[in-house]
Order: C-alpha cells, then sequence, then structure tokens
C-alpha cells in the first residue's frame, strides 16, 4: 500500500511583456517587446529581478534539499517564453533548472509552450503549441513529459478526454468546491469517458496558504510555522491519501519574500516531512500511477485556479479582453499559411494569457491581484499597447502577402 504524502507542482513563466507601443509605431516598428526602457516592461530587467530573488535563491535550496532527503521529489511546469528569456538574460538560471531535473526527482509536467488559451480557441494551435512544448522539453531537460497541466490550471471534461487519447498519465487542474461537491481533492480521479489518464485536484486552501497568505500580517494564522503546516497536511490526510500543493514557482522570494521567511519555512517542512516514516513525496505522475481514481469527476464547465470565480473571467472577462483574443486568433489562418517565422513567433508571443490577464477590470480583492501583477499604469494602457501590436501584425501580415502574391 502506497505512503500517504505531497504532490508539489510548480509553476514556472515568463511572458514577453508589450512595450509603450503607441499608435504611430504601427506600420513603422515591429519591436512589440523591446527591452529599451521600461522598466516595469522591461523583460530582460524583470526576468532578472525574480532571478535574483526567486529563481537563483530556490534552485540553490531546492538542489539541496534533493540532494539531503532520498523521498523528496516535486513535479514542475516550464513555459517556452520562460526558456527564450532564461536563454537571453540569465542562462546561469536554465542550467540551475536543468542540474534539478538531471537528479531524476524532478519531473518536467507538459503543456502549451507560449503559455496560451488556445485550447479555447484553436484545437490546433493548441496541439502545435503543446507539440512545441514537449520539443523544448526533451531538447533542454532530456526528458519526455508523461502529465499534462494546461494553462492558468484550465480545464474541463474534454480536455481530460484530449489528454487521455493523447497518452498522458495525468492531468492537474484546481480542487473547486462547486465542482468536487462532497468529494475530496486529496484524492485521485478519472475523467468521465477516458480509460488511462488520472485527474489530479489542487488543495486551494493549504495550496493558498503558502502561495497568497504566507507573509500578510493581518492573517489570523501569522505567522505560519513549518510545525503548524506540517499538523494542517497530517489533518487534510485524513481525507485522503494526497494533498496536492500547487502554486507558481516565483512564490519564493518574488510573491513572498525573503523577510517573510518563505525559504527557511519550506526549507524546515521538507526536512520534517522527509525525515518520517510515515508519509513521503509523490511527483504528478508517481501519484497517478501509485494510486486508483476512487471516482469520475465531471467539470462540463471551465475550471481555473484564478480569481474568486476559479473561471476564465480573469482573462475573458470583459469585452477588452474578448476583443483582444478574437482578433488574435482570427489571424491564425494567414499567419500560419505565410511560414514567416518572425510573423508565426510574435502571433504567438501576442496568445500568451498574461496579456488579457493585464486587460481585467474587476475590483476588489482579485482586482488587488490583477493590480499587483501587472506592469502597466491600467488596464485599458495594457489593452492599447496590445492592439496596437495586433494592428502591425495585420499590416505586416499584408505587406508580406502582397509581396509574395501580389495580393491578400
Amino acid at each position: 500500500m502506497s505512503k500517504k504524502g505531497i504532490v508539489l507542482y510548480l509553476h514556472v513563466h515568463q511572458p514577453w511583456r508589450v512595450r509603450d507601443y503607441s499608435i504611430f509605431d504601427t506600420a513603422n516598428r515591429h519591436d512589440y517587446f523591446s527591452d529599451a526602457s521600461e522598466t516595469d516592461r522591461n523583460n530582460g530587467k524583470v526576468f532578472n529581478k525574480v532571478a535574483d530573488k526567486s529563481y537563483r535563491p530556490m534552485n540553490k535550496l531546492l538542489k539541496h534539499l534533493l540532494n539531503e532527503n532520498s523521498d523528496f521529489k516535486l513535479s514542475l511546469s516550464i513555459t517556452g517564453t520562460f526558456v527564450e528569456q532564461a536563454r537571453q538574460y540569465a542562462p546561469d538560471v536554465l542550467d540551475d533548472f536543468k542540474d534539478l531535473v538531471r537528479t531524476g526527482k524532478v519531473e518536467i509536467v507538459a503543456e502549451t509552450y507560449h503559455h496560451s488559451l488556445a485550447f479555447f480557441y484553436s484545437r490546433d494551435e493548441f496541439e502545435r503549441q503543446v507539440a512545441m512544448h514537449r520539443e523544448m522539453v526533451e531538447h533542454e531537460f532530456g526528458v519526455t513529459p508523461t502529465a499534462f497541466r494546461n494553462t492558468e490550471l484550465s480545464y474541463y471534461d474534454e480536455l481530460g478526454k484530449w489528454a487521455d487519447q493523447a497518452g498522458y498519465d495525468a492531468v492537474l487542474t484546481e480542487g473547486w468546491d462547486p465542482v468536487l461537491g462532497w468529494r475530496s481533492p486529496n484524492h485521485v480521479y478519472r475523467p468521465p469517458e477516458t480509460k488511462h489518464v488520472k485527474l489530479l485536484t489542487k488543495n486551494y486552501r493549504l495550496s493558498d496558504d503558502v502561495a497568497f497568505r504566507f507573509g500578510n500580517k493581518a492573517w489570523e494564522q501569522w505567522p505560519l510555522s513549518a510545525d503548524s503546516y506540517e499538523q494542517w497536511l497530517d489533518a487534510a490526510h485524513q481525507d485522503g491519501p494526497l494533498v496536492n500543493l500547487f502554486m507558481d514557482y516565483e512564490t519564493f522570494g518574488e510573491h513572498q519574500w525573503e523577510d517573510t521567511g518563505i525559504f527557511e519555512f519550506f526549507n524546515r517542512l521538507v526536512n520534517q516531512w522527509s525525515d518520517r516514516d510515515d508519509v513521503t513525496f509523490y511527483t504528478v505522475t508517481d501519484a497517478a500511477r501509485s494510486f486508483d481514481a476512487v471516482d469520475n469527476l465531471s467539470m462540463p464547465h471551465t475550471v481555473t485556479w484564478a480569481d474568486t470565480e476559479r473561471d476564465l473571467s480573469a482573462w475573458l472577462g470583459n469585452s477588452m479582453q474578448q476583443e483582444a483574443m478574437r482578433y488574435i486568433y482570427n489571424l491564425e489562418h494567414d499567419i500560419i499559411r505565410s511560414g514567416d517565422m518572425a510573423l508565426i513567433d510574435d502571433w504567438r508571443r501576442l496568445q500568451t494569457s498574461d496579456h488579457p490577464y493585464y486587460m481585467c477590470t474587476k475590483w476588489f480583492r482579485d482586482g488587488d491581484v490583477h493590480a499587483y501583477f501587472s506592469p502597466y499604469k491600467s488596464p485599458y494602457d495594457a489593452f492599447l499597447y496590445y492592439m496596437n501590436a495586433v494592428r502591425d501584425l495585420r499590416y505586416r501580415l499584408m505587406a508580406y502577402h502582397s509581396s509574395s502574391h501580389g495580393s491578400f
């Protein structure tokens, strides 16, 4: 019988942010992602800031913990846009991630290369990006993914069927109460109408205690100790054999700064958990292979890991977001048909879900989270710069076809 344990999954991502791209740049300059001057949108400066605060210290800590604790293991998803920026701005960071994977105890989870919402707009483009991501992972890390997560943990039953047909062992999503009902997120489930793939659901309460609440001095549980958190994990295991802790890699050092004690907390928690004989750690695939599904779990409507609603409204909740995504995906046929890799690369970079996320106009707590992550003064600025880039993309496409075929 398999031990109870933690499934730790961390998501590594950086988008290509659109600079202050004005209407006067359209048809004149095509450098939407230039690192020229804007500090908040200078991709190189942002990447190196996060590398110093999060990637480098967390990679160092993980390497130490993996070497010192035989049971410790985890799963990562690493987007293609992150790898592109790491190659360009901080190759040592990419090398560190490769070292982690070489331990044989770090799994890479599959996803879309450009962290896009393509599954909801174009199944063809979605599958192209999944293939691109798999090829990148095989080339950079020497492994082939066996588990899948869609962008922002977005999921509904059709994705489960797709993952099953694609041969994955597991697919990840949010353990959202209205969907789980009486069920616990601490079990393995099976999507309906599938034969092989398992469904792992995030324990959002325990995940968010670390990812969002850890450094909040107004939180009634602050400061959270590793001892207290370990007790919560044990209590959660009364409801099932697995506690799925899913969060951003940047939780460590960037979202929760070093002075909150986040690194010390994580170090102590892993060491204490590893010292016990009655519990262990699992990668996503290990968990799927070690435990039988206890029930079918249907999600007929899309669930994500963001905002109060846990739906797609963080990215598609207003007319700006909907228009932006409609315009970018409407270009698919002509962009792909062009075969122009510069055009195709820019088009795909503009699909990254961060772009519509920056256009969100929600208020209250969700709005505060969006504002924290956005490099723009307002969602309207994000929309205007983005749409100017889309207009220029259309101009380049027309110019390409005019020069190649005489008409468009």
